[in-house]
């Protein structure tokens, strides 16, 4: 429930008519979405053997730390806080609220106060323990998994937009130009695949982390690819490729197309269930990475903090919702998305490229024989590196000035680390 929770958010809904834009038949927008499946399972499987590796809480923190340096760790974990987590947290929540009024017929109403709503409900239900967070999480993932299976099911058997197979879009330009058109494509599938990083967050509080960790992770990975494909195959068959590229609510156009208006308040629903269900996540796993960071002395030594009741990390969830809501008072969607990608491809590529140090540093022959093994070893790693370094640079290319705010915050964690970890030492004297 996690890693589908953590994956399945607002981009399935959203992001498939940009990639239907940039390709121009159905077959190569189907096939961006497979190998961007592809793609994820390839993280997937890199922090499914970090994970049995290292069951710790804070995952990637933990990763990066051991792997280089605290520093880099520590540079995770910030931009956790500052850009990814609570960027992705401020989108989504502005994406639920715009549904959410959507569905209850009141558009007219401004989004934020709702989203900042969302959060701080969803920030209670997550202090009050784990149990109540996972359980309000276990119920979303399914109304959300229910929703677009429905949605699979019956646009198998609705009638398809005429040769919506066959048809093809004119794009002029190269060869060149079609790979790069791909690869451009890419980026918003790989936003709408990310996630499956979080049950590596809550690693220590799994039952028999080293065989349960990496069968979860893969599982629910591959259950996402198999969604993702089916959805894509039922939007074109139901409004073509132009259709699809076209519009920029895909998921309700098909769904009204093949249902009439019924169809379109399903889907409204659906995203406003998705986004919520991410939301959920969002605050109950990341923040799990902020205890570990000030568990090291590196961070803010009451975050390390739990509950003496419930038994979480509550300043650390409070931290997080309230930059948050900060974030989303001050940014618009479309820029925090993108600082959220910017961050989040440079430490995926980084945590895969882990795997690299870590079978030299910790052999597979020194290592428990049950140990989980990331296949394709190093090909494939390598790969999946070069992949996330071709995504941060098509974000730059896009949007320069966001790039440059984003490695701005991204690099002022860099004295936060040192004054952190000076008084540290000081201490210990």
């Amino acid at each position: 429930m996690v890693v589908v929770g953590g994956i399945i958010g607002s981009g399935i809904f959203i992001n498939p008519y940009i990639v239907a834009q940039r390709l121009d038949s159905p077959g190569l927008v189907l096939a961006a979405w497979m190998a961007g499946g592809a793609i994820a399972l390839a993280g997937a499987f890199a922090y499914a053997e970090l994970g049995a590796l290292f069951p710790r809480v804070g995952g990637g923190y933990a990763y990066l730390r051991d792997a280089y340096h605290p520093l880099a760790g520590f540079l995770y974990g910030w931009a956790l806080l500052v850009l990814i987590e609570s960027g992705a947290v401020a989108a989504v929540a502005i994406t639920f609220a715009t549904y959410a009024l959507r569905l209850a017929g009141r558009p007219d109403i401004a989004a934020v106060p709702l989203a900042i709503f969302a959060v701080i409900v969803l920030s209670i239900v997550n202090y009050l323990g784990v149990k109540p967070g996972s359980r309000v999480l276990n119920v979303l993932v399914v109304l959300k998994v229910s929703a677009l299976g429905a949605l699979i099911a019956f646009g198998a058997f609705a009638p398809a937009h005429e040769g919506w197979w066959t048809a093809s879009r004119e794009t002029p330009g190269t060869a060149t130009a079609g790979i790069v058109a791909f690869g451009a494509s890419l980026v918003p599938i790989l936003f709408a695949y990310g996630g499956w990083q979080n049950a590596n967050y809550v690693a220590e509080e799994i039952d028999n982390p080293r065989r349960n960790l990496p069968r979860s992770i893969i599982a629910g990975t591959t259950i996402v690819v198999l969604v993702y494909v089916f959805v894509n195959i039922v939007y074109l068959r139901a409004l073509g490729i132009e259709g699809l590229a076209g519009t920029t609510t895909p998921a309700s156009d098909a769904a009204e197309r093949m249902f009439g208006a019924a169809g379109d308040t399903f889907v409204t629903a659906a995203i406003a269930i998705s986004t919520f269900g991410f939301l959920d996540l969002a605050i109950l796993a990341p923040t799990r990475v902020y205890y570990a960071m000030a568990a090291d002395g590196v961070f803010f030594p009451a975050l390390a903090t739990l509950h003496p009741t419930h038994r979480t990390p509550g300043l650390a969830i409070a931290l997080q919702s309230t930059w948050s809501c900060v974030l989303a008072l001050s940014g618009t969607y479309a820029q925090l998305l993108n600082y959220v990608v910017f961050a989040d491809w440079i430490f995926f590529g980084l945590t895969v490229a882990a795997v690299l140090i870590f079978r030299r540093t910790a052999p597979i022959g020194h290592r428990p024989a049950d140990s989980f093994r990331a296949p394709g070893y190093p090909v494939i790693q390598i790969a999946f590196t070069l992949v996330s370094a071709g995504v941060v640079a098509s974000v730059v290319w896009a949007d320069p000035s966001g790039a440059l705010r984003g490695s701005l915050l991204l690099a002022s964690g860099i004295p936060v680390f040192f004054w952190f970890t000076r008084h540290k030492t000081a201490a210990t004297l």
